[in-house]
C-alpha cells in the first residue's frame, strides 16, 4: 500500500481512483456509468483537479458527495475502522463484529433496487442509440 502524501490529499483524481477502488468499481464501470471511455476515467483519475460539473456526476456515479470526495482521506478511513472494529475474543474465527448496526436484508434490496434501476437507464440509452 502507498502511503499518502500532501499532495495526494489535494488530488482530486487519486481520490476518486481510490473511492471507485474502495466501490469495487472498475473503470470501465464508472465509464459506463458517465458514458464516456475508460481512457476518459484514466485520465481524470490522473487530473489533479476536476470541473465541479463533471465531479458531481462521478461523485453520483460512485454513490458518493462531492464533498466526501474533495475530503476523501484513506487515514481516516482506517482510523474509524480500527476504532469501531471489536472482537471479545483473540480468535480469528471470532474477529468479527457479527452485530452490524443496520439490517442486512435492507441493504440487499436497497442495491438491488440501485442496480435495477442502473439497468433501466442502460436500456433507455440503448434504445436512444438504437433509434439514432
Amino acid at each position: 500500500m502507498e502511503i499518502p502524501t500532501k499532495s495526494d490529499s489535494m488530488h482530486i483524481g487519486r481520490k476518486i481512483g481510490r473511492i471507485r477502488e474502495l466501490r469495487g468499481m472498475k473503470q470501465e464501470g464508472l465509464a459506463v456509468e458517465l458514458g464516456v471511455s475508460q481512457q476518459t476515467i484514466s485520465k481524470i483519475e490522473q487530473s489533479e483537479k476536476v470541473e465541479d460539473e463533471l465531479l458531481a456526476q462521478i461523485a453520483k456515479a460512485l454513490g458518493v458527495t462531492t464533498e466526501g470526495i474533495k475530503e476523501f482521506n484513506e487515514e481516516s478511513i482506517f482510523n474509524v475502522i480500527s476504532n469501531t472494529f471489536t472482537s471479545n475474543d483473540s480468535s480469528t474465527i471470532n474477529a468479527i463484529n457479527l452485530q452490524p448496526t443496520f439490517n442486512p436484508i435492507d441493504k440487499v434490496v436497497e442495491l438491488y433496487e440501485r442496480l435495477l434501476q442502473s439497468e433501466r437507464e442502460k436500456i433507455e440509452l440503448l434504445k436512444g442509440v438504437k433509434n439514432s
